[in-house]
């Protein structure tokens, strides 16, 4: 048997499971403010893909191929660049989530692969009030997913602006120093910064945030702030902050959590087709080992003791409830080393005993407790699931604040 290619993987069982149930949560949260689904192709033209970016170390990461009519093609890197040709026309403000695999030929780490899940919701035609509603965004998709957050802002006017006022000509190669600050150490940082003249940028750097309100651009770092309180969203301005990306050209943002040292969504604001955008991108490879969700969708698996006819359609109603289910035939034992194996919750027993009460024998797979159930009470037993704590905590808080008593 071959193995996978180095930096790709198979993804199956409760893995594969526990990601499709985060698409689905993600999905659910961009939906509620406004942004809709597309997709985009995996191969692009090679001038496509790498656009103006070029010299950007993410754009040189990209893998590269040719059709059979010798055209230079490659695997998209990103979804940012597509952009350019899906906003053609489009009514504004667009607003568009998508999620789906993106490729890097770069070298692996733990957390790192060369095929990874993207999740991104972009607004073009924005302003620093849709920046706070992204941010806004990213806020709701990680209490959903109860995983605890900081969230840093800061914004390129405003770098450029400093770095100008200490005499720093090569502004871009002195940011790509920067960014490295989470890789490598201060003093490393500093050697390398050397040959642009700017070691001491990191000492300014390095001010408290009074320091700066004496530059013009820091009133839209005000301004973010001010709509991210609207929307009860807390960020944290961090001066460091550049990401890698060159095409960024205001506000910039990263999420960081104690439990995991890279980042876990990141994005800013950039132009498409000359008009002002702003996004952010979820990495779900990395959000996957982080999220806490308490049970995922109860299944079962339906035994049929000699009665096919009505086993298929308790099956029929349960999936039109939204409940998952397979259905077995025969030897019960067998169907139970099946559910077992399987990790599926309840077995669900239909014989003739059971027709004749109009009960049936419910099996809970984990503690091999059995019940007589009907069949109203079932759909209530197996339908009930809980995605995590927040959203408990929300329906209760929703509940009271009513009034309801």
């Amino acid at each position: 048997m071959k193995e996978t290619v180095k930096g790709f993987r198979d993804i199956e069982g409760e893995e594969a499971e526990k990601r499709q149930e985060i698409k689905k949560i993600l999905a659910d949260v961009f939906q509620n403010y406004g942004y809709e689904y597309v997709e985009t192709p995996v191969i692009e033209y090679e001038e496509f893909v790498k656009g103006e970016n070029k010299q950007d170390e993410a754009v040189s990461d990209i893998f590269k191929l040719k059709d059979r009519g010798e055209r230079n093609l490659a695997l998209r890197y990103e979804f940012t660049f597509q952009l350019k040709r899906l906003a053609n026309g489009k009514k504004l403000p667009f607003k568009r989530y998508q999620i789906g695999e993106v490729f890097r030929d770069e070298p692996i780490g733990a957390n790192r692969f060369r095929q990874f899940t993207q999740c991104d919701i972009d607004i073009i035609g924005s302003s620093v009030k849709d920046e706070a509603e992204i941010l806004a965004v990213v806020k709701d998709t990680f209490r959903e997913l109860n995983i605890k957050n900081e969230i840093y802002v800061n914004n390129r006017k405003l770098i450029n602006e400093i770095l100008e006022a200490n005499g720093i000509k090569d502004k871009s190669q002195v940011m790509k120093e920067i960014d490295k600050l989470d890789k490598l150490s201060e003093k490393e940082v500093k050697y390398n910064l050397k040959k642009y003249g700017a070691e001491k940028i990191i000492n300014v750097l390095k001010n408290k945030e009074g320091y700066f309100k004496r530059f013009q651009a820091y009133k839209e770092i005000e301004e973010l702030k001010k709509y991210c309180d609207y929307y009860n969203t807390k960020v944290i301005f961090r001066p460091f902050l550049i990401r890698g990306l060159s095409y960024y050209n205001g506000s910039v943002f990263e999420v960081k959590t104690k439990e995991m040292k890279e980042t876990i969504a990141g994005g800013g604001s950039y132009s498409v087709n000359g008009i002002q955008s702003s996004g952010i991108s979820f990495g779900l490879d990395r959000i996957f080992s982080l999220a806490k969700i308490w049970d995922k969708k109860k299944s079962c698996l339906i035994i049929s003791i000699n009665r096919d006819k009505e086993a298929i359609k308790l099956a029929d109603k349960l999936r039109k409830n939204k409940i998952s289910c397979n259905i077995m035939y025969g030897r019960p034992s067998k169907a139970l080393d099946y559910a077992n194996s399987k990790q599926i919750n309840y077995a669900v027993f239909i014989g003739e005993q059971e027709i004749k009460s109009k009960k049936f024998t419910l099996k809970d797979m984990k503690s091999g407790k059995e019940s007589k159930i009907n069949e109203k009470e079932l759909i209530k037993r197996l339908g009930w699931r809980i995605r995590g704590a927040s959203s408990l905590l929300s329906s209760i808080k929703h509940f009271w604040g009513s009034g309801s008593t």
